[in-house]
């Protein structure tokens, strides 16, 4: 069996044969123009055939050669390849969040890609539920609650003001000039969360509202399958400002009521575990959830 040529030969001949330069080559490969074309004379010795055709101021390859250099290049580019994979590996880092599946939808997400771009090397993996159980940090490495900002054994982070109001189909609002009052949502259907049943009883005792039933109309799993029924024409969402503000600006909500019900810390948080140090990962997440927070 014939013998395989040096690794350092083959890789002079390599960026030689595909840069069309020796000079260039030498760049490349951190070494001298002397040291590539002394590896590429052996390279030909050790094949007993010319590779290059050789002139004062150019290489040239022979057909020998091109054809060599077509063979082995795939396998170098292959390695290349390898090589850039595994040390993407090496420096991605990765960072599991949890959150409510409104949340993540209707503010998280949409944000994120402004964090993929600032960050390309840490790769979010964030995973949602309806209704989330209490935290475990051998869950996540951050997570994203509703609640006081107290949970045992965690650091908490308010993300956004919890202020809710009435919501509905722009046309919807023109069309009810009963509305003009909060007393006028008797007539509407109210659209609810299950998973935040007492919503509307907050707000409409803010108001004086008695004569609306708070638990009465259509309930819904999630808020956003509530906003998105008032999108629809369907009755009245209670929202948190913080999750429509998009639908306001594009003109698919509007707001019944300037007047909103502020939760205080009520509202959500970002929880980093206690007992865990902070990854560099974790740590410039979270400095970008609170920047991304005071410019909003």
């Amino acid at each position: 069996m014939e013998r395989l040529p040096p690794l350092n030969a083959l890789r002079a001949f390599e960026a030689a044969g595909r840069l069309g330069s020796v000079t260039a080559a030498a760049r490349e490969l951190s070494v001298t123009p002397a040291a590539v074309s002394h590896q590429i004379r052996a390279l030909e010795a050790h094949l007993r055939m010319q590779l290059f055709t050789r002139t004062h101021r150019a290489i040239t390859l022979t057909p020998a050669g091109e054809q060599y250099l077509a063979d082995i290049g795939k396998h170098f580019a292959g390695l290349r390849r390898s090589t850039q994979k595994v040390i993407g590996l090496r420096d991605r880092q990765s960072l599991r969040v949890q959150a409510h599946a409104t949340f993540a939808m209707r503010w998280l997400i949409p944000r994120l890609s402004s964090f993929h771009t600032s960050h390309p090397t840490i790769e979010v993996k964030l995973t949602t539920s309806i209704a989330l159980s209490d935290p475990d940090p051998m869950d996540f490495d951050a997570a994203i609650r509703l609640g006081d900002g107290t949970w045992k054994g965690f650091r908490s982070y308010p993300l956004v003001a919890n202020r809710l109001a009435p919501v509905c189909k722009p046309d919807f609002l023109r069309s009810r000039p009963h509305l003009a009052r909060p007393d006028g949502l008797a007539r509407e259907t109210l659209l609810h969360s299950l998973a935040r049943p007492d919503d509307w009883a907050l707000w409409l005792s803010a108001h004086d509202a008695d004569a609306v039933n708070p638990y009465g109309g259509v309930k819904y799993e999630s808020s956003v399958l509530s906003y998105q029924a008032a999108i629809e024409g369907q009755g009245i969402a209670l929202a948190q400002q913080a999750l429509v503000e998009e639908d306001i600006r594009a003109g698919r909500l509007t707001y019944v009521y300037e007047d909103f019900l502020d939760l205080g810390p009520y509202t959500y948080y970002l929880l980093c575990p206690l007992d865990v140090p902070a990854s560099p990962a974790l740590e410039l997440f979270r400095q970008w959830l609170v920047a991304g927070n005071s410019a909003s």
